[in-house]
């Protein structure tokens, strides 16, 4: 009985012994294969990271260039033509038709200031004034004029190509799209650069022309942001999507700057037509009395000095509600 009962103790102790010297032998090599694989897994991941670090530096590298080649291109940009002033303006002028045009008012001008003073120095300054200051403040307001309905429709264009390249257009195609089918003059513009990149160049290069003929901020940002994607990759609709946004809110910008200067420009419209006001008044009221003004050396020499205080307060308050965006 004693060494039946013993037979199972026996295999337990067996057992028992089986399981410890396994325990021993075999969890090293166990935990030796986890370390490894955590090893693999801690390599893996830190060479992925690595990887996706190298990617980033790579890609705020390519940006800097970008942005760099940009800037020079920018700096080294040819001096302001003629032509290109006229094409800023939205004319279809020749060189020579503006300089038929200004030799025609030139003309008039003198003829009118001649027979209205009779003096001929005066008729003189009115040539040079309608030859060359009429049309340079024509181009000037077209120019202004032209700009603020761009910076005004731009947005809504941008909208367009977010939309396209979101459906799966190509960019070229949403560039015809807008050249289509926006207001003027951001169809024309679009149009040439179309017309642009059909004689070769690419993308990049045809909006940063764009930037020479509309020359604001609100362009230069749309061809930094094309020139990146063009060349460094990266999502170009919500890029774009981001510079519409942006461009809304310097609009809204702009128009609350405008309203609260409005007072200042009141005001400084007000104190400029002051004088003239009054003088105008006395004249008819007591043209003798006021008549020394322009009758006598000294009365002369009040005005010059009147009108030079008078141009430096209104270039002062201009300066003061003058607020870049």
């Amino acid at each position: 009985m004693n060494a039946a009962a013993n037979v199972p103790l026996a295999v337990g102790l067996v057992f028992v012994t089986t399981l410890a010297l396994g325990y021993v032998f075999l969890m090293p090599l166990l935990m030796g294969e986890r370390r490894a694989t955590q090893r693999l897994r801690t390599i893996s991941a830190s060479a992925a990271g690595n990887a996706i670090r190298g990617v980033t530096v790579n890609r705020r590298e390519q940006v800097a260039k970008t942005l760099g080649e940009i800037e020079a291109k920018a700096k080294g940009a040819a001096k302001v033509t003629l032509e290109l002033k006229i094409a800023r303006a939205g004319l279809a002028w020749s060189e020579r038709t503006y300089w038929m045009i200004s030799a025609g008012l030139a003309v008039v001008v003198g003829l009118l200031v001649l027979m209205i003073t009779a003096s001929p120095i005066a008729g003189l300054g009115g040539t040079f004034v309608g030859g060359l200051g009429v049309p340079m403040l024509l181009l000037r307001h077209l120019r202004k004029r032209r700009i603020a309905n761009f910076t005004k429709e731009l947005p809504n264009a941008v909208d367009v190509v977010v939309r396209g390249i979101r459906t799966g257009i190509p960019v070229s195609d949403c560039f015809r799209m807008v050249s289509r089918e926006a207001e003027e003059p951001v169809r024309s513009e679009f149009r040439v650069v179309i017309e642009t990149q059909a004689l070769g160049l690419s993308l990049g290069e045809a909006v940063s022309r764009l930037y020479e003929r509309v020359p604001v901020q609100e362009v230069n940002f749309f061809a930094i942001v094309i020139n990146i994607q063009q060349q460094s990759g990266g999502n170009l609709s919500e890029a774009l999507s981001n510079l519409s946004r942006v461009l809304r809110e310097r609009r809204k910008m702009a128009g609350k700057v405008q309203a609260m200067s409005m007072e200042a420009k009141s005001s400084a419209g007000i104190i400029a037509a002051l004088p003239f006001f009054v003088a105008g008044i006395t004249y008819f009221t007591s043209p003798d009395y006021i008549s020394i003004l322009w009758t006598t050396n000294f009365g002369k020499l009040a005005l010059l000095g009147s009108a030079i205080w008078m141009s430096i307060g209104i270039l002062t308050i201009k300066k003061m509600i003058a607020f870049d965006i």
